[in-house]
């Protein structure tokens, strides 16, 4: 039966605005008839659809989006939470570096190629996991902040079990696998609560946000050396642990969302969304082009504190490397998170992607074989590198509009398939790893013309292969781009 009841405009506009901030938390049952109520009738049906929620809040009560104390102490938060969470698997590769210097891993079995394993196994895991925990945060919100802690919890636990760790595999399962699933709660939470602060600075806000993660490669490959030197891994891992409490536990309650929680499970239909997106030709080329970036984006940040130290550099000149590489990212994901909100992300992606080719033949592969080179290669691929992830928003945008559970889904595939390429391209790049017999004294690094013959031409292989991988990348790129503006025209000529 179809029940009619007229409302005066004034009152049907304001529910609509009202109603419009729940939509997507709360959504509406399934009708088979066209229903008509006053502002008082639907609340009262929203109110039932939730077993707990029994006043709607207006929409003049919420937080503003883009702008206000809410929405820059929740960026800041965020921009911290990424430091911290992140740092420790971007600066892996100054712990693998002393990893391999002590013999109680280095003589194990596999030793070089499962110590290699544990930093892109730690955020591999993390990017992958989140198209698992989107669903079910949307599905249960009241856990969310729950969620937070208790990642909080883990990622402490990880670090100082793996400080007791006697095997390669127990720094794998500690230091990796469990330090991921920490992670993983606190990362995918954080992006959930970004689409509802943040839309139309929302790029600069995810490269603010991004950027913290190369704030954290540069803090960390400084100080782990000399923590090392000073009071070995251990202690160094207990450290840390310690200071993710220290610094994540005050900074947790600016994790929240700008729409209450409700406290009941969600009941119902899932959100509305669009069930197309993943027809899109751009999203398609997108997911092919970000895979091919990943296989090749994380291997310098593994093994560089390696190259450099066939260079016979200090630990400390071997550090700075990653450091400046990580530095660099800062203004890279700055940079490209301002421009996505204003020009076309697939012009900027074949500049950055091209770019990023360059440096890792030309520049890695040519001049790398002195300091300065190496640190005019770090500097160079960690601007236009890094600053990837940051687009993702502005291929996003036309695709999910203003629609913030697509948004996230959209961000959970790109995750994935940058997960996939994280911890995929370790192994790849260890297998490519030519083991030829070198003497790295001060006369025959004087002798090097390329930065393809350090170490008798052991990263060969492996820089080639990057080089290929955003190569690859660029090429797909252009073919997205060319798409998109086919459809553009099609589009234009039915108008």
């Amino acid at each position: 039966m179809s029940v009619c009841t007229t409302a005066s405009a004034p009152s049907r506009r304001s529910f609509s605005q009202d109603s419009m901030e729940l939509a997507t938390r709360t959504p509406l049952p399934q009708s088979t008839s066209t229903v008509h109520m006053t502002y008082e009738d639907d609340l009262l049906r929203m109110s039932r659809s939730t077993s707990r929620l029994s006043v709607m809040p207006n929409t003049s009560q919420l937080p503003p989006m883009d702008r206000g104390f809410g929405a820059w102490s929740f960026l800041a938060a965020a921009f911290l939470v990424e430091t911290i969470v992140w740092g420790f698997p971007t600066a892996y590769g100054t712990f693998l570096s002393a990893y391999l210097d002590d013999p109680r891993f280095a003589s194990q079995r596999q030793a070089t190629t499962l110590l290699a394993l544990v930093g892109p196994v730690a955020s591999g895991i993390m990017y992958c996991f989140s198209p698992v925990v989107n669903p079910l945060v949307r599905r249960y919100p009241r856990y969310r902040r729950y969620c937070v802690w208790v990642g909080t919890l883990l990622c402490f636990t990880s670090l100082f079990g793996a400080s007791y760790a006697r095997t390669v595999a127990q720094l794998v399962a500690l230091q990796g696998v469990l330090y991921a699933i920490g992670g993983s709660l606190i990362y995918a939470i954080t992006i959930c609560y970004m689409s509802e602060w943040f839309l139309e600075r929302r790029g600069i806000a995810n490269g603010v946000m991004f950027a913290g993660s190369s704030v954290g490669g540069i803090i960390l490959p400084l100080a782990c050396p000399r923590l090392i030197a000073r009071y070995g891994i251990p202690a160094t891992l207990r450290i840390f642990a310690v200071g993710i409490l220290v610094l994540l536990v005050p900074v947790i309650p600016f994790i929240k969302g700008r729409i209450p929680d409700t406290h009941s499970q969600v009941h119902g239909p899932a959100p509305r969304s669009r069930k197309d997106w993943y027809k899109e030709p751009s999203f398609q080329f997108l997911l092919a082009a970000n895979s091919l970036q990943a296989f090749g984006y994380f291997v310098p940040l593994v093994w560089l504190p390696t190259f450099a130290s066939e260079l016979n550099l200090s630990a400390s000149r071997s550090s700075l490397t990653l450091a400046l590489l990580n530095g660099a990212s800062v203004c890279g994901r700055l940079a490209m998170g301002a421009l996505s909100d204003h020009l076309n992300p697939w012009a900027l992606a074949l500049g950055t992607l091209l770019s990023t080719s360059f440096a890792a033949f030309v520049l890695w592969g040519v001049f790398s074989h002195t300091f300065a080179g190496l640190v005019v290669f770090g500097i160079v691929y960690g601007v236009f590198s890094a600053g990837w992830s940051t687009l993702w928003t502005g291929f996003i945008r036309p695709i999910a509009k203003d629609d913030p559970n697509l948004s996230t889904t959209l961000f959970g595939w790109l995750l994935l398939t940058r997960g996939l390429g994280n911890i995929l391209s370790t192994p790849i790049s260890t297998a490519l790893e030519t083991h030829a017999s070198s003497n790295t004294t001060a006369s025959s690094i004087a002798a090097l013309d390329l930065g393809f013959q350090v170490a008798g031409g052991r990263f060969e292989r492996m820089i080639v292969y990057t080089g290929t991988c955003f190569a690859g990348a660029a090429a797909v790129a252009i073919v997205g781009w060319g798409s998109e503006i086919r459809k553009r025209l099609r589009a234009t000529a039915l108008e």
